[in-house]
């Protein structure tokens, strides 16, 4: 299979390359050339199949030209060592809990099977050049991404996030780690630590120095195998006979999770239409509203993990509905949400039903209750636990969130990151001297 760029100047790529260079030489995303569907007997058969299988199977369909069949069985069963249940909120309201992972986060799946796809790249070339994966985090994404390549031979990790902007437990963990992890601690928001990422690809010099790759969602080997939640969900509603009017809603930042479930309707996944649930930061929001899609500075908010004013993937989705926005609106609405409205969403959950959503996945159930038609039935993911945003989900509700014991364990750890500037000379100059 080959990659082309959205920005449509820069050569083809095979899967390899897309890896890991992460970004094209044109500053666009990758995408690949065709998407390859998937079969009518996969679909008849889903809802008999473990999350495992339907994930090799919709792996294959991906990286099959370009992986072999027992390496890719091997990546996708190393990567999905646990399962992410559909539970029943109330009605015909369900959630998608994708916080059955390391680190608790829905980012778990990408980030390991990229950690592995990487690490089998390595050993195929036989390179003993370290590449460094350079990830912007405005959360959950550093702690994923850290603990998927943590102790990986041949691989460094630099993850950038914005000071005093992410929560005290999604801090420790990706500052204590150690070892081949070093955290960039960036005086500024996301969209300067995305900023600085993008801009470490571009330097001649700095390529020169040292082999660079990315783990966000900009990565194809990051964010395509999200798919696998969706056809899961499709398939555990199935289960129950309850997939025939199924309605997606993905609380949504950067837009590397909801890609990747358009990229799984392409290939057949009856999903009726998706809902992508912005917190204040609303600007595919305004989009889908008026056709104009115009970035903004990023707020700060409740639900920080989504706080992004110019999420990358969008131009993956202007791509893939041929720059229509009439195609994109007409499967795809959106909703948008303050602070208060998410504590509302919050708290009316958990007095009718006693679930506790977290903030991010707040938007996603409040979006399904304002839009769900007579008939549909809904899935939300739940992209987090709740004690990974514990000072917050306790206040808001009155309530002491019980912390895992694998969340516990990275609070012992003690603190370990770089200060940082927001200009770009700096960062550069900080990664000249590794």
């Amino acid at each position: 299979m080959q990659y082309y760029s959205t920005n449509k100047k820069a050569p083809l790529a095979s899967l390899q390359k897309a890896v890991v260079k992460g970004l094209a030489e044109d500053r666009g995303l990758y995408m690949p050339e065709r998407i390859n569907k998937m079969s009518k007997t996969f679909f008849d058969n889903i809802h008999t199949m473990a999350f495992r299988d339907i994930a090799y199977n919709v792996a294959e369909a991906f990286f099959g030209e370009d992986v072999d069949p027992d390496g890719l069985q091997e990546l996708v069963y190393d990567t999905l060592s646990f399962d992410c249940p559909v539970v029943k909120v109330k009605d015909n309201i369900y959630t998608l809990e994708l916080f059955h992972g390391p680190t608790l986060a829905f980012k778990d799946v990408g980030a390991r099977f990229m950690a592995r796809l990487l690490q089998y790249y390595i050993r195929q070339q036989g390179a003993h050049e370290q590449v460094n994966v350079l990830v912007a985090t405005s959360g959950d994404t550093g702690s994923a991404v850290a603990n998927g390549f943590l102790g990986v031979e041949g691989i460094h990790v630099y993850v950038l996030y914005p000071k005093g902007k992410v929560s005290p437990i999604q801090e420790c963990q990706f500052t204590t780690l150690g070892k081949n992890i070093t955290a960039i601690e960036v005086d500024g928001v996301f969209d300067d630590c995305q900023a600085l990422v993008k801009s470490a690809f571009m330097d001649e010099e700095l390529n020169r120095h040292m082999k660079l790759t990315s783990a966000n969602s900009i990565n194809v080997a990051r964010f395509l195998p999200q798919a696998f939640y969706y056809f899961n969900a499709y398939a555990r509603m199935k289960e129950q006979g309850l997939a025939d009017e199924l309605v997606m809603c993905v609380p949504s930042g950067n837009f590397g999770n909801i890609c990747a479930a358009l990229f799984g309707h392409e290939m057949g996944l009856p999903i009726k239409r998706f809902i992508a649930a912005n917190n204040a930061n609303d600007v595919f929001f305004n989009y889908l509203q008026t056709g104009v899609y115009e970035p903004k500075p990023s707020k700060q908010t409740l639900a920080n993990a989504m706080d992004v004013g110019d999420p990358s993937n969008f131009a993956r989705i202007y791509d893939l509905y041929g720059d229509s926005h009439e195609r994109i609106s007409k499967l795809i609405s959106g909703a948008t949400y303050s602070d208060e409205m998410i504590k509302e969403a919050m708290r009316t959950c958990y007095a009718e039903t006693g679930y506790i959503l977290d903030p991010h996945g707040a938007c996603g159930y409040r979006a399904l209750e304002e839009q769900l038609k007579p008939g549909e039935v809904g899935v939300f993911c739940e992209t987090a636990h709740p004690a990974k945003f514990k000072e917050k989900v306790d206040e808001i509700l009155g309530i002491d969130v019980a912390i895992p014991d694998r969340l516990a364990a990275f609070m012992k750890g003690e603190k370990q990151s770089v200060p940082m500037s927001k200009a770009f000379s700096d960062f550069k100059s900080f990664l000249m001297k590794q």
